[in-house]
C-alpha cells in the first residue's frame, strides 16, 4: 500500500481502456480488473460488448470530434486496435445542419476534409449504390457522407485489448464486488466481492456502466452517507438492437455498405440506425426508443437499473421493442428491408448524464474513490485512448477543461434540454 495501486471494478470500454493504459505507463503497478464476466465468455451484459459499434469523429460538440479523431487515428494505426476496425464510411440522415457543423470542425481541428460531403438529398440518394435511396427524408434538406468513419468488431476489441492488459501484467478477478472497504479517516481502500475475495488499494475506480446509481445507493445504505448516491447526475438507460441474417446474394449488394444513421423528428425519438454486415451476412439496427428500468432498492429509493436477473435479462425483449426496431429498417431501407427477418433482438444497457458527457473524476464521497463510466451510448469509439484520460485524471494532470466537463459534482443542464434521455419507463413497454 506504500505505493499507488488500482482497482477498476467493471470490464467495459471504459474499464479495460484504463487497465490497458495504467498497466503501459506504469509496468510494476498493481492494477486489478474486476467484473462478472471473463474476457472469453461469449455474452457479456457491458454495453461495449457487442458485434459491431460505430467508430465516427462526426460531432457537433468539438471537444468529443477532436477526441474520436484522436481515437480513430489509433484505430486505424495501431498493431492492437486495427485488426478490429472497418472504414465503411458513415451515411447521416439528418433534419439540422448538421454535416455543415462537422465539416467545420474538422477544419477548425486542422484535419483533411476530403472524405466528408454536405450533400443535397437527391444527390445523397446515389452514394453507396443507392442502398439508402428509400430511406426516411422527411424535412431533410442535406446529408452527411463522411468516408473517413466506419465501424468495430466490438466484441473482438474488447476480449483482445482485456486479453492483452492481463499480459502486461493486469490481475483479472471473475467476481461481482459486494462492498467497498474503508480505512483511516473514511478513505476507500479497496473492495469485497461476493465470492469473498477481498482486493485492497490506494485508487478504486468505478467503470460500472449501467450499474453505477444501484451499485452506489448500496454504498449509500451501508455507509449511511447518502453522498456516495449518484441523485440526478446520471440515469441507467436501455435501448433495443437486432439482426437480419441476409442470404449470400443480397449481402453481396450489401457488403460495401456504410453506417447509416437517422436523426429523428422528436416525436419518434433521438436517432435510428444500421451498421454494415458482420462476417456471418448479419445486418444490425438499433430502436429510437430509449427507455429506463426504475425500481424500488432495498433502501427505499426509487433508481433506474437493469433488470436483476445476472444477464439483465438482456434477451427477452418486449414486441413493442421489437417493433421499434422493424421501424428502424422501414425509414432507413424501405421496401428493400421488408423481407428481412430480424432476430436475436437484445436490449443494451448504458448509463446516462443529462448532458451526455463523460464522467471521469474523483468521488467527492470518499477519498481513493473514483468514477470512470458514463458512456451515454457513444462512448465506444473512444476505447483506445479514454484509458489514458483517466490516468491523467487519477494523476492530477487533466485539462482544466476536461476536469470541470467530466466532474463529478458539475453543474447539470437544464431538464429542457436533455433531448437524448430516457423519459420512457420499460414497464409501459411491456
Amino acid at each position: 500500500m506504500a505505493q499507488p495501486s488500482y482497482i477498476i471494478i467493471g470490464a467495459g470500454v471504459f474499464g479495460t481502456s484504463t487497465a490497458l493504459h495504467l498497466i503501459t505507463q506504469f509496468p510494476s503497478a498493481s492494477v486489478t480488473l474486476i467484473d462478472r464476466n471473463a474476457p472469453s465468455d461469449a455474452t457479456r451484459v457491458a454495453a461495449s460488448w457487442d458485434w459491431n459499434k460505430v467508430v465516427r469523429a462526426d460531432y457537433r460538440d468539438p471537444l468529443y470530434c477532436k477526441l474520436a479523431l484522436d481515437a480513430q487515428d489509433v484505430w486505424r494505426s495501431d498493431p492492437l486496435w486495427a485488426p478490429f476496425y472497418h472504414q465503411s464510411g458513415i451515411y447521416w440522415i439528418s433534419q439540422s445542419g448538421f454535416a455543415g457543423e462537422v465539416i467545420e470542425n474538422y477544419r477548425r481541428l486542422g484535419r483533411d476534409t476530403s472524405a466528408l460531403k454536405e450533400l443535397e438529398v437527391e444527390v445523397a440518394k446515389g452514394e453507396f449504390g443507392g442502398l439508402f435511396d428509400q430511406a426516411d427524408y422527411t424535412g431533410v434538406k442535406k446529408v452527411l457522407v463522411n468516408r473517413s468513419s466506419g465501424w468495430a468488431d466490438a466484441k473482438g476489441a474488447l476480449r483482445r485489448v482485456a486479453e492483452r492488459a492481463v499480459e502486461l501484467g493486469v490481475r483479472f478477478v471473475r467476481g461481482e464486488v459486494q462492498e467497498l472497504l474503508f480505512g483511516e479517516g473514511g478513505a476507500c481502500v479497496g473492495v469485497l466481492t461476493k465470492e469473498g475475495v477481498r482486493v485492497q488499494a490506494t485508487h478504486t475506480i468505478l467503470s460500472t456502466g449501467a450499474f453505477t446509481p444501484k451499485f452506489l445507493d448500496g454504498v449509500a445504505t451501508a455507509t449511511g452517507n447518502d453522498a456516495f448516491l449518484a441523485g440526478e447526475r446520471m440515469l441507467a438507460g436501455g435501448v433495443t438492437t437486432g439482426l437480419a441474417k441476409l442470404d449470400d446474394e443480397t449481402a453481396k449488394v450489401f457488403a460495401d455498405m456504410p453506417v447509416c444513421i437517422q436523426e429523428n423528428p422528436p416525436e419518434r425519438g433521438p436517432d435510428n440506425g444500421t451498421l454494415p454486415l458482420t462476417a456471418d451476412n448479419k445486418l444490425k439496427w438499433w430502436g429510437q426508443t430509449i427507455f429506463r428500468n426504475t425500481q424500488t432498492m432495498p433502501s427505499g429509493r426509487q433508481i433506474s437499473a437493469p433488470p436483476t436477473p445476472s444477464d439483465y435479462d438482456q434477451w427477452k425483449v418486449p414486441d413493442v421493442l421489437v417493433e421499434d426496431v422493424a421501424v428502424a429498417n422501414k425509414v432507413t431501407f424501405g421496401k428493400r428491408g421488408e423481407g428481412w427477418e430480424i432476430k436475436e433482438h437484445r436490449i443494451c444497457w448504458d448509463v446516462f448524464t443529462p448532458s451526455a458527457d463523460f464522467i471521469i473524476s474523483p468521488h467527492s464521497a470518499a477519498k481513493g474513490l473514483y468514477v470512470a463510466t458514463a458512456g451515454s451510448f457513444h462512448g465506444f469509439k473512444f476505447f483506445p485512448i479514454i484509458g489514458s484520460y483517466v490516468v491523467k485524471m487519477l494523476e492530477g494532470t487533466l485539462d482544466p477543461d476536461l476536469v470541470k466537463t467530466w466532474a463529478w459534482d458539475r453543474e447539470l443542464p437544464d431538464e429542457s434540454k436533455r433531448r437524448i434521455w430516457p423519459h420512457t419507463e420499460f414497464k409501459d413497454l411491456l
